[in-house]
């Protein structure tokens, strides 16, 4: 029982350590934005300026005030000039560069447009951006580490045969995949045809999984929110409708433009009803992964701008404490999100492949 108290307290401190730094580093460049005029800190764009996306990765800051982050490449095709490739450094914290910058405000504020040279938008329409921002080389990362796990699973496999789980990576990995078999596309889908749509709800489960984790390690100041970004959830939802939709069989658009026992003259009704029906689907996917995951990181950092709001030492481990409190629940909800992701587009899938039933 003491070896158990000890590690449970080694973790703790384990957490305690990684998070505490975080608070006390100070903010950055960027950060300092969250103040107006008057030095008051402005919580709202403290948030926002961390959820969001952005064309640099940062990292700590240190004492003298100056930034670590890693300067992401920037690829912009414009009209007038062609491809351009560059560090996002060149353009980082106002500076332009060979006529682009980041906007900071209006329409476009975030999205790097052509500017003077005076460092002024000039009303043209921004360059089609093709940037590796922050979300895009989260993604990255998370597609690497599912492709180390499943290639080093498939080769243990392929050594030691189909048998008992041998090792940590195959104990953990094996129960999870038996039950995405098991609870999800053989009871939504059915046993004849669950295994045509296997590799897509296990690289979806696994892919969500992954991105929401990283999302926590930690979750303050570096911290990638990328299933908290509506554009990547838009994707995998556009997948999962596509998937869907061009697995269906003659039952299911049967449904959707003749319904079985609806007469002919209120079909006009029910078929623009059926169609928004289909897409109201995934866009429910869409707007759930993206809404709880950034809910979440809303939360834990209002609780740590706690401390520059108040500007007390007192709140400090208070703020702390349930900081800790809300990553144990978004750790939870980093495992539940994925699976009701996965559930739902199973669901799906067998609702469009379903046979009509014969009396």
């Amino acid at each position: 029982m003491k070896n158990r108290y000890q590690y449970f307290l080694l973790i703790l401190l384990g957490i305690i350590a990684a998070t505490v730094p975080a608070l006390s580093a100070g903010m950055s460049k960027e950060d300092k934005k969250s103040h107006d005029i008057e030095g008051k800190f402005n919580a709202s764009e403290f948030i926002m300026e961390h959820v969001s996306d952005s064309h640099e990765w940062h990292i700590l800051t240190k004492k003298d005030g100056t930034s670590v982050a890693v300067y992401l490449p920037v690829i912009i095709y414009d009209r007038q000039s062609g491809i351009h490739i560059f560090s996002s450094e060149k353009i980082a914290h106002g500076h332009s560069y060979m006529g682009y910058a980041i906007a900071h405000e209006g329409d476009y504020a975030g999205k790097i447009i052509r500017v003077d040279h005076e460092g002024h938008y000039d009303g043209s329409k921004p360059p089609l951006d093709f940037s590796i921002t922050k979300a895009v080389f989260g993604m990255l990362i998370a597609s690497l580490i599912l492709l180390w796990l499943m290639i080093s699973m498939a080769r243990s496999y392929r050594k030691s045969g189909i048998s008992a789980p041998k090792g940590l990576l195959q104990g953990i990995l094996e129960p999870v995949i038996l039950f995405i078999r098991d609870d999800i596309a053989i009871p939504n889908i059915g046993d004849h045809k669950y295994s045509k749509f296997m590799p897509y709800l296990l690289t979806v489960f696994f892919f969500v999984l992954i991105n929401n984790l990283l999302g926590l390690i930690p979750i303050f100041p570096f911290g990638a929110n990328v299933t908290g970004n509506v554009n990547v959830t838009f994707v995998l939802a556009l997948c999962t409708f596509l998937i869907t939709q061009f697995s269906a069989n003659r039952s299911h658009w049967r449904h959707v433009f003749a319904a079985p026992g609806v007469p002919l003259w209120l079909l006009p009704i029910m078929i623009p009803i059926e169609l928004i029906g289909l897409i109201s689907k995934p866009f429910a996917l869409m707007i759930r992964l993206f809404a709880n995951i950034t809910a979440g990181h809303i939360i834990v950092l209002s609780l740590v701008a706690l401390i520059f709001i108040f500007q007390s030492v007192l709140v400090a481990p208070v703020s702390i404490f349930f900081v800790l409190f809300m990553d144990c629940i978004e750790l939870l909800v980093a495992f539940l999100q994925a699976y009701v992701f996965t559930l739902l587009s199973a669901l799906f899938i067998g609702m469009a492949t379903a046979e009509a039933e014969h009396h």
